[in-house]
Formats: C-alpha cells, structure tokens, sequence
C-alpha cells in the first residue's frame, strides 16, 4: 500500500521532497476512509500511526520524523530544532512549523483550509504553513514566510506551493467575512459577489501575500484540488462535518 499524494513542480525542481496527501490509499475505514491524519475526529490511533507511517515513506524519514502542531487558526510559527518528540509537538498550538534538520518533515493538517509548502532554496529550511480564512486574514502566511526567512539568514530565495482546499466556488461566506478577508488582502477581485451571499479565493489572496513578500510568479505554484467538490480525492469539514478525515501536507528541509 502506497499513500497517495500532489507534488508541486516548483518544490520538486528546487529539490524538495514533499507532498500534498489527498485521502487515498489509506488504512483507515468508514468517514475517515482511508489516508487520515487526525485522532481528534474519532478515527482509531492505530490507523493514525499507520498513515503517518505511510506517509513517513513516502516523504523518506523515519516514522516519528513527521511533525505537525495542534493547529488553532492563527499566525503561530514553530521552529524545530529535530530533538523534539511528535507528540510533544502535538501539544504544542501554532500554525506553521519550520525547520532545518534534514532528518524529518514539517507538516500540516488541514479539511479546506489552505496548505502552504515554503522551501528556501539557498539554505534548504522549510516551512508547513496552515492558513484557513482566519489565519489568512491574522497572518498565517506572513508569520510563516518570515520566520522561514529568519532561519535562512535574512537572504533567503524562496519557492511556494498551494495546496488543495477549499476553492472560490464551493466558499460561500457571510458579509463579514468577505469583508474581513478583502480588507488582509494585498489586491482587489479576490472576492465574487452576485448570488446569495459572497464567495471567496483563498487562492488569489495567499498568491498576493506571498508576491507581496517577495516571491515571484515562477516561485509559486498551486497544484490545485477542490476538497469540497472532489469527494473521491479529498475530505471535507463543509462537506462531511466534523466526523471526517483530516490531510497532511509535509516538506523536509534539503
């Protein structure tokens, strides 16, 4: 059995191993069916360990070299020094992880949230960033493009990638919100407006903020991925509700 997974070609050419893991080929049954990271959604914790596992071989580390944080919709960074446990660093709160021990991955979880993959090309550091709509708009992003920047030294040459969530069509939202989000972005037109209510591109505004600090166009790359239209490949909070699978998306440093 093999884990399932998006590469970017821009972290694939810049060296990177990395991966964007969609929720196929998997151990775990029913809702969270089959390549699920989360316990906290009611999937078994030997399931868990097993598709950590999986993608632990996929990403070529160890088993317990894959890190992700307890993640609560803000502009936290974390930055490993490698001697840290999983599961310490699971009890940790924070958005982003960054790190440049070679020997493990920095990952994220996310159900239509935005993953977002940063290598620095001149050093190797790395950062795994978490951005749902309201880190997006405290600065999710921001926060984990500059401590990966700090890292590298203040001379860092960075390349990007997207992963898949939730896309303009299926992100419906309230006034405020679309409000909110217009206000934390670097450009205009991120939000389409004519139905019901707003619908937003969480896209369009994470692409402004990582030009607006400094990459450009050919250093990012959005792999692309609907998790609420694409039921087959992705699970999904709107979709599902909070009984449901949860997806990894992890770098190691170079």
């Amino acid at each position: 059995m093999a884990a399932d997974f998006i590469e970017s070609g821009v972290l694939r050419a810049a060296g990177f191993r990395h991966a964007f893991f969609t929720r196929r080929g998997g151990v775990s049954t029913g809702p969270y069916a089959s390549l699920n990271f989360s316990r906290a959604t009611g999937d078994d914790a030997a399931c868990v360990a097993a598709n950590v596992a999986l993608a632990a071989s996929a990403l070529g580390v160890g088993a317990k070299r894959v890190y992700y944080l307890s993640q609560v919709h803000g502009a936290v960074t974390h930055v490993l020094a490698g001697d840290e446990t999983p599961e310490a660093m699971l009890e940790r709160e924070g958005d982003a992880l960054a790190s440049r021990d070679t020997t493990l991955a920095c990952g994220v979880r996310s159900a239509d949230c935005v993953p977002v993959l940063v290598g620095d090309r001149a050093t190797g550091a790395v950062v795994a960033i978490h951005a749902g709509w309201r880190g997006v708009a405290c600065g999710a992003v921001e926060g984990g493009v500059r401590a990966l920047a700090e890292l590298a030294g203040g001379t860092a040459a960075l390349v990007a990638a997207i992963g898949p969530h939730i896309r303009v069509g299926a992100f419906e939202v309230s006034e405020d919100v679309a409000a909110e989000l217009e206000a934390a972005s670097p450009v205009g037109g991120v939000v389409e407006r004519g139905g019901a209510k707003p619908h937003v591109s969480l896209a369009r505004i994470v692409t402004a903020k990582l030009r607006a600090l400094g990459l450009d166009d050919a250093a990012i790359d959005d792999v692309g991925g609907c998790t609420v239209t694409e039921p087959d490949r992705f699970f999904s909070f709107r979709r599902n509700g909070k009984v449901g699978g949860r997806h990894l998306s992890a770098i190691v440093p170079r």
